[in-house]
This record gives structure tokens, C-alpha cells and sequence, in this order.
């Protein structure tokens, strides 16, 4: 009997072995593409883009065109993100339903499309948020 726990018990052995070396190869740090998939990133970006709009004395709404970069600050309550976005203006009004598949403006114009920073504070469990920063050029 025990040469049979000694058979199945080796490959048991090896697959603990194995799951710890992965363990030790997984990196620690959060990446940029770790910050686009965090739960709280998306809706971060949105309440910015939706102050920005709401703060915008243009009839006409902006989204985001492209995330340039973004970073979570180095703080720990509450937890803070930092994004450049590249906002451009749609052919919808700003409080029209379904912004996010509204088409952009054809045309280039001098306001049409933004640079901007923001630092939007969040806090998951009440869903609230607050604007640190907004740069645009």
C-alpha cells in the first residue's frame, strides 16, 4: 500500500513544484496594461472625460480618442490615477444618451480635438470620485 502513496504522492510533489517556480517567474508590479484593465480605471476615465464635457461651454460632446498614457499615483487612500487622453469632438450633444459610440467630427477644426491631463481620485465602494487636476491644451 504505501509504494502506491509514494507513486501517486511524487507527481503531486513535482505539480507543487512547478505552481511555486510560476509564482517566483510572475512579476509584482502593475504595468500600464495592468491600469486599463483595473476595474476602476475605465469608470476613472469616463467621470474625467464627463467633467470635461460638462465644464466645456461647446454645444458639441467630446470622448476619448486616445489614451496617451496613464499611471496610478503613489498614494493609499484614495486610489488616484493620472491620465493623459487625447479627447476629440463628436457630432452628438453633449447629454445625448450612448456618448461612447457617437461619431467623431469629419472635419478638423482649432477646438476639435484636446491634449488633456487629469488626476481623478476614486473611491470603489461609494462610487464617488473627485478632480484633482485638468490641463488641456
Amino acid at each position: 500500500m504505501s509504494c502506491l502513496q509514494g507513486r501517486t504522492s511524487l507527481p503531486c510533489a513535482m505539480l507543487l513544484l512547478f505552481l511555486s517556480l510560476q509564482l517566483l517567474i510572475t512579476p509584482v508590479s502593475k504595468t500600464e496594461e495592468d491600469i486599463f484593465t483595473s476595474v476602476y480605471f475605465l469608470p476613472t476615465m469616463e467621470f474625467a472625460v464627463n467633467t470635461f464635457n460638462q465644464k466645456s461651454p461647446d454645444e458639441y460632446a467630446y470622448r476619448t480618442e486616445a489614451i496617451l498614457s496613464s499611471w496610478q499615483e503613489a498614494v493609499n487612500f484614495p486610489t488616484v490615477y493620472s491620465m493623459n487622453l487625447q479627447l476629440r469632438k463628436t457630432v452628438c450633444k453633449k447629454f445625448e444618451e450612448s456618448l461612447d459610440t457617437c461619431r467623431f467630427q469629419e472635419r478638423h477644426f482649432v477646438n476639435n480635438t484636446f491634449i488633456c491631463l487629469f488626476t481623478v481620485g476614486t473611491f470603489p465602494w461609494v462610487t464617488e470620485f473627485k478632480l484633482y487636476k485638468q490641463e488641456c491644451s
